[in-house]
């Protein structure tokens, strides 16, 4: 595999990663929201990841009958779902927008698994990026050993 490849992969990985960061941090915006007058409340968002074959030139394979060996694989965003879990409700008849039973219907939202999202996102991006700089590294070493400096 060519050392540019590695950019190739870690670069998808980078893009994949800040997808998921922006949908962690939409959810984040959006834990304590309650139901609107329609009765919808904010549905947390999960990213799905699909692992992608890149074609010698770093662009995604056009398809599957392409040479595996001179081909990479690399991550893109698929489809970003809703959480189908019913939010939370709390018992609130003073709350304009409690429902005829009382009840105030919040978001689905788990802060706290969020959290770990952000974390878990944040270090893959973070060690993609270390690849991509390693990467950078040896390139240029390898260059200057080529100028015999």
């Amino acid at each position: 595999m060519s050392m540019f490849k590695v950019f190739d992969i870690s670069g998808s990985a980078v893009s994949a990663q800040s997808q998921r960061l922006n949908v962690v941090a939409s959810n984040l915006a959006n834990a304590d929201t309650v139901a609107g007058p329609d009765g919808q409340v904010y549905k947390a968002r999960n990213v799905v990841f699909k692992t992608v074959m890149m074609d010698t030139a770093g662009s995604a394979a056009r398809g599957e009958a392409d040479n595996p060996v001179m081909a990479s694989a690399g991550v893109r965003v698929s489809d970003v779902t809703e959480d189908q879990t019913p939010g939370r409700k709390v018992l609130n008849p003073a709350h304009p927008l409690a429902d005829k039973d009382g009840y105030v219907t919040y978001s689905n939202v788990n802060a706290v698994e969020e959290m770990v999202n952000m974390i878990s996102s944040s270090r893959s991006y973070q060690n993609n990026i270390e690849v991509m700089n390693t990467a950078k590294s040896l390139l240029q070493k390898t260059l200057q050993m080529g100028q015999g400096v």
